[in-house]
């Protein structure tokens, strides 16, 4: 098996948004589009508070990466609501393969991941995280 993969939850109380920073390719989508949420200088780093439920579902549907997740929390009973994704794949302009959905990934030892709801895979080969993107194309110049 893959190493544990880290997730840190962030909850209003209507939603729980879960970062993977493992998964992060540092696009900074989410700095630009909730400056008053996501502030990387900050510790915690994210403010869910500071942002309506609403404002905080669109911009983690934004994340190219899936680092950035959320999911309903059910104030009757407290059980949380998974958010489907489809399956997709998308070129990331100048950047990784992004795949939307579940899915499994294996590696060349033949352990099993089980990734969703986007997974970036990198195109540049510079990444340090294969098959997984690091946001090292940024730092190359990658192309693509």
């Amino acid at each position: 098996m893959g190493k544990e993969e880290i997730v840190k939850q962030y909850s209003n109380g209507e939603i729980t948004v879960e970062w993977r920073p493992t998964r992060c390719i540092h696009a900074a989508e989410c700095v630009k589009a909730l400056p008053q949420v996501y502030n990387p200088a900050a510790k915690p780093w994210i403010a869910i508070e500071n942002a309506t439920s609403e404002a905080l579902r669109a911009q983690v549907r934004k994340c190219p990466s899936g680092a950035l997740t959320f999911f309903e929390n059910n104030a009757t009973t407290g059980e949380a609501t998974a958010v489907a994704a489809e399956t997709k794949i998308e070129v990331f302009p100048n950047g990784p393969l992004l795949v939307h959905g579940a899915l499994q990934v294996v590696d060349q030892a033949g352990n099993t991941e089980t990734k969703s709801p986007k997974t970036a895979f990198c195109r540049c080969g510079a990444s340090g995280n294969k098959p997984y993107c690091d946001g090292s194309h940024a730092k190359v110049g990658f192309q693509g």
